[in-house]
This record gives C-alpha cells, structure tokens and sequence, in this order.
C-alpha cells in the first residue's frame, strides 16, 4: 500500500500519445489499487513545488499540481523516499488553494 507524500517510480500512460514512460510521482492516495499521484519533472523551469536532491531526490525537480492522474499500484515500479512532513502540508495547502 503506497501513501501520501511517497515519491514513487511508476509507468505513466501520457494522455497526449500513445507511449507509456516511466516517470517519478507524488503519491497523494491510493484507493483500492489506484494510486493517485502528481507528475515530478526535472524540468526547473516548470511551475510546481520545488524538491530538492537534499530532500531525497535524484535530481532537483518540482513537483506538478497541475499534472494529477491515476497509475494502477501495478504499474508502480518502486518506492523512492518519502516526503518531509512539513513538505506535505505545503502539498496539501496548494491543492486545498487550487480546489477553492
């Protein structure tokens, strides 16, 4: 069972094509074996909340509120490290501001 503020390393079907890529993720909850998570990109130049290589990261990346999607718990292919608790309040007081 995967749980809120896990970052995660899992098969991603894009919406645009037809590829399926395997991409880092923030778990945000998991509901009878669907994981929902937001995108993670290295890309700094993208809107989103930073995450750091100090925090656990690979490389420094942010973390994409605005790419939220369902992944199948099979399509997970491994746990990273878990987010700060401090870093998951921030989480969810930016999806509480986008939901208002």
């Amino acid at each position: 069972m995967h749980s809120f503020g896990e970052v995660i390393i899992a098969q991603v079907h894009f919406t645009d094509t037809f590829e399926i890529k395997i991409r880092p993720c923030l778990v945000l909850f998991e509901e009878k074996g669907n994981v929902v998570v937001a995108g993670i990109t290295s890309n700094l130049k993208m809107e989103g909340i930073p995450l750091s290589k100090k925090e656990g990261a690979i490389k420094d990346s942010i973390i994409k509120l605005n790419y939220i999607y369902t992944v199948s718990s099979q399509m997970i292919k491994r746990s990273l490290f878990s987010i700060s608790k401090e870093k998951k309040e921030f989480v969810k007081s930016e999806i509480i501001k986008r939901m208002e």
